[in-house]
């Protein structure tokens, strides 16, 4: 009779196969992500005033409502891109974090970052009781509020991922947040020659009061250099009040939620983006360290937001666009009012 092996079989190859079909099902959405970045970045190039978040937003509702690609987004792809959404959104948001720098934020003194943060705050609270008043739905208050006083797309992202909003809800915020930080590039320029405005004043002003990272220097930088440098400052003070209202909205979501089904207090990815905030204040890494880090960052969440976009039905969309538009427009007013005000304060 012949003998049997009795060798176990090696659990290394079998773990291996269990990693890997974890990502199988995930490899079509993430390609098609890619390819969707890679498309927003070369609409960026070519219409610089438009973020490249804002585009791959855009894509992703057009492969989400065009009869030809509809398919794409609801098939074999899904996976992936619910992947994008959630998961690399908030690593894209950790990453934001290596951005900012404590020692820059230390030249404002402890007035002037006192005076940015009532800025945001008068910001936030302005915008969602304009949502509020004008019966916008769903999470659009909030997320309004968020893109207008903080940091536009990345905030909305942000507050969206710890709030569980619906990609519809977040749709229309990230397009008006994009249509009033674009304006701004052609409007504030115009008004500071108006009003003979000083180059450091008007910094201060456009990085108090414009929404986009991008949006801030393509503002700014029309003024020259001295006025560059004020905004980059003050859009970072903002950008780090990111970490406090995201914490809040996720306060307010666990003490309304049931107890089983409870979120954490403070979400993970917001405990990672202020750990990567000290670690890039601390000087340890070196530039091109923080370059790759900030190129990362830009396409993971260019590819979160494509995700986040292929949830969207433009049928639902439509519908009270009118009065988000409104809302925009008077949290513009709003925003640009506060940021000048500080301004004048800060500057003396």
């Amino acid at each position: 009779m012949p003998e049997t092996s009795s060798v176990p079989s090696d659990p290394v190859p079998r773990a291996a196969e269990r990693g890997a079909g974890r990502w199988l099902p995930l490899l079509p959405g993430l390609l098609l992500a890619v390819a969707a970045a890679a498309a927003a970045y070369a609409a960026h190039l070519l219409l610089p005033a438009v973020p490249a978040m804002s585009f791959a937003v855009v894509l992703g509702v057009l492969v989400a409502n065009l009869p030809g690609l509809r398919a794409a987004a609801g098939g074999t792809a899904r996976p992936g891109l619910a992947f994008s959404a959630r998961t690399l959104l908030r690593t894209g948001i950790v990453l934001l974090g290596l951005k900012l720098s404590l020692g820059a934020l230390a030249q404002l003194g402890v007035g002037g970052l006192l005076l940015i943060a009532g800025v945001v705050a008068a910001a936030f609270a302005g915008t969602y009781l304009l949502a509020r008043a004008f019966r916008l739905g769903g999470d659009q208050p909030l997320l309004l509020a968020a893109g207008f006083s903080i940091c536009g797309v990345s905030a909305i992202g942000a507050v969206a991922a710890a709030r569980g909003s619906r990609g519809q809800d977040v749709a229309v915020p990230v397009a008006l947040v994009t249509l009033c930080g674009s304006l701004a590039i052609a409007v504030l320029p115009a008004i500071m020659v108006a009003a003979d405005l000083p180059a450091e004043l008007f910094g201060v002003w456009v990085g108090s009061s414009v929404h986009d990272v991008g949006q801030v220097v393509a503002t700014a930088q029309t003024a020259g250099t001295v006025a560059l440098a004020a905004a980059v400052v003050v859009k970072l003070a903002r950008v780090l009040l990111l970490a406090p209202i995201v914490a809040g909205v996720a306060w307010h979501r666990r003490s309304t939620a049931q107890d089983a089904g409870r979120p954490p207090l403070v979400p993970l990815f917001i405990a990672g983006f202020a750990a990567m905030v000290l670690l890039g204040s601390s000087g340890w890494l070196p530039p091109d360290v923080l370059d790759a880090a900030a190129m990362l960052q830009d396409w993971l969440l260019a590819m979160a937001l494509f995700g986040l976009g292929t949830g969207i039905r433009v049928r639902e969309l439509a519908r009270g666009s009118v009065a988000s538009l409104a809302v925009a427009l008077l949290a513009w007013l709003l925003i640009a009012a506060l940021g000048l005000g500080a301004a004048r304060l800060i500057v003396g």
